[in-house]
């Protein structure tokens, strides 16, 4: 699982520089302009108005077009760059629409899709550039949402963020084809289109950065590719992308990755992919059974090419709520091309793109993605054999081993509170939002599919996946919608922004302790720790005093937040926080081989 890739990735980061690979398609061009005063700039097939916000003093283009609508014969198949259409100067001052949203397996789909707002053409990405410092070019940070590879959207306002680091980067936010538009897979998407096709959307993004963001103020020589979730799972492939040895430094230099998300990765032809090819075709109304028993009919591949969009965004929504609780449909695939490799595999050979890596994971990610009725351990070892189908009983036994439980089937009246790492209680039995076999569903979830053990922790409770979100993105909708104390947000927006900048994380002793307090005494913070897996397991825990908790109701998906307020930050060892995290670590990468990932 991904959580024992992490030391070997990070270690490839220090120990290799990936090959250069020859020069893209997207060259920069000379017909490129930008005139500062109509804030209009010229990309050569296209001109684009945008406008300057006097408030965050930055220059905002959003909806600006990277590919050519991806509709009929375009589906599954590679991003095209856009056609050249100067007729007019298109207005760069709204969002674009979204990707057609997909179901990820949480409950049942309804039928029709509402689909308002969506579209197929939907390949644009949004651009927020302060204005030159002096006639240098700024650091840019690309940002892929999350969403389970399903969802989402790239309406991520970088103001506040880049406000924070006194306009020193250029935002950059994207979108990609997602569910079923993104990630269809089986034998014959690979001989008549390519699986993968969301991720393919992105690299064409980062390619267009590399033509056109000096047009922003930007240095396409120091980009940090970034997400959450999906995208930060989507940012490690691409840190894999095509073995590790083509994309090297010439697309991005720095990863960041808040709660890297990496599912279940099977190859293009695989039973389960083609399984849901197969599902996603019946249910678009092309026979997968026997196409060719009347006369004329499509091949199936085909059929779907010309099937209308909302056919297909109802069929990709059925097949993905059909499926497991937590589980996807529709994920990255092993296309032996751009993901040529398992990440438990490649991680570990250190064949990676890129030079230097933040990562974290919060407290509690697992629980969002695990059905709340696991109460007794006889229900945890059914979930176990559903979640993990190649596990044999021994094996079954083994993770049971590696998470003991000291509690009896669950307590409803026992208290919920955040575990502190070190001492006490662990996060195997106890949480604030669950406690006992539940939690302990929770825990092995967390620690098998997201990353964990690298750089940092966010902590704050309810620590969910997620819920760190609004502390650096403050406009984004989140599950925890509650706010932050201000530093606490600038402390994470600092260390973000930092990272963008200068390639390391390190902030300063005022900041970390809290720039209101005015405290400036040392912090073990300013000296942050570099995790390697060999040199040293320590992490950053990113927390705050907590002086109560908000009440919140579970069964309504109502968490239960600390009202914190000053910053709570250490150093913690990887290896013993949270009852031995570096032994489990050891398990997972002892059963990778049962794992496809």
């Amino acid at each position: 699982m991904l959580l024992f890739t992490f030391a070997a990735f990070l270690c490839a980061f220090a120990a290799a520089i990936a090959n250069s690979y020859a020069r893209s398609a997207l060259e920069a061009d000379t017909l490129t302009t930008r005139d500062p005063s109509s804030l209009r700039a010229d990309l050569g097939h296209s001109i684009y108005q945008g406008y300057h916000n006097a408030t965050s003093k930055l220059d905002v283009f959003k909806g600006i077009r990277f590919a050519e609508p991806p509709l009929g014969r375009l589906r599954w198949q590679p991003p095209k760059p856009p056609s050249t259409n100067r007729n007019k100067t298109v207005d760069a001052q709204e969002y674009s629409l979204i990707c057609p949203q997909n179901n990820v397996g949480m409950g049942p789909a309804t039928r029709p899709t509402n689909d308002t707002g969506t579209s197929e053409d939907c390949l644009f990405l949004n651009v927020w550039a302060p204005r030159s410092h002096g006639g240098a070019k700024l650091p840019v940070m690309v940002w892929i949402h999350g969403g389970a590879y399903g969802f989402g959207n790239g309406r991520y306002d970088f103001s506040d963020l880049i406000n924070t680091n006194n306009n020193s980067f250029v935002g950059v936010s994207i979108q990609y084809r997602l569910g079923a538009f993104g990630f269809l897979s089986s034998d014959e998407v690979h001989r008549k289109g390519v699986p993968n096709a969301g991720l393919l959307d992105q690299h064409l993004a980062l390619e267009w950065v590399q033509q056109y963001i000096h047009l922003f103020n930007g240095d396409k020589n120091r980009v940090t590719l970034a997400g959450e979730s999906a995208g930060a799972g989507s940012v490690m492939l691409h840190a894999m992308a095509y073995g590790g040895t083509r994309a090297g430094r010439e697309l991005f230099r720095n990863v960041f990755g808040a709660s890297p998300y990496l599912p279940p990765q099977y190859g293009y032809k695989d039973w389960i992919p083609s399984q849901s090819y197969y599902a996603f075709a019946s249910a678009a109304g092309c026979d997968a059974r026997d196409p060719y028993l009347h006369e004329g009919a499509l091949p199936i591949f085909e059929c779907l090419q010309g099937k209308d969009s909302r056919t297909l965004i109802n069929a990709s929504m059925t097949v993905s709520a059909a499926g497991l609780y937590g589980a996807l449909a529709f994920a990255p695939a092993t296309d032996g091309t751009f993901v040529q490799q398992r990440p438990s595999v490649q991680l570990a050979e250190g064949k990676v793109n890129g030079v230097n890596g933040l990562f974290g994971n919060n407290a509690n990610e697992g629980f969002l993605l695990v059905p709340q009725t696991i109460k007794t351990e006889k229900a945890l070892v059914e979930w176990l054999k559903i979640t993990f189908p190649l596990f044999s009983d021994a094996d079954i036994k083994a993770v049971l081993d590696t998470y003991p439980s000291t509690d009896a089937p669950d307590n409803p009246e026992a208290p919920l509170f955040a575990t502190n790492g070190i001492s006490g209680p662990t996060a195997v039995n106890q949480s604030s939002l669950g406690t006992g076999q539940q939690q302990r569903a929770t825990l092995i979830y967390g620690e098998a599919t997201f990353g964990h053990g690298y750089k940092y922790q966010f902590s704050v409770p309810p620590s969910i996946h997620s819920a760190d979100l609004p502390a650096y993105f403050p406009t984004v909708p989140s599950m925890t919608a509650h706010p932050f104390p201000s530093d606490f947000s600038t402390a994470f927006q600092t260390l973000i922004g930092n990272f963008v900048v200068n390639s390391n994380p390190l902030i300063s002793s005022l900041v970390a302790n809290g720039v209101s307090t005015g405290n400036m005494s040392r912090s073990v913070v300013s000296d942050w720790p570099v995790f390697d897996g060999e040199r040293g397991s320590l992490q950053v825990d990113l927390n705050t005093t907590c002086t109560g908790y908000v009440a919140g109701d579970l069964k309504k998906r109502e968490f239960p937040y600390c009202a914190g307020e000053d910053n709570q930050f250490s150093v913690v060892d990887a290896d013993t926080w949270e009852g031995g995290r570096g032994r489990r670590c050891e398990f997972w990468r002892d059963m990778g081989r049962l794992v496809p990932e």
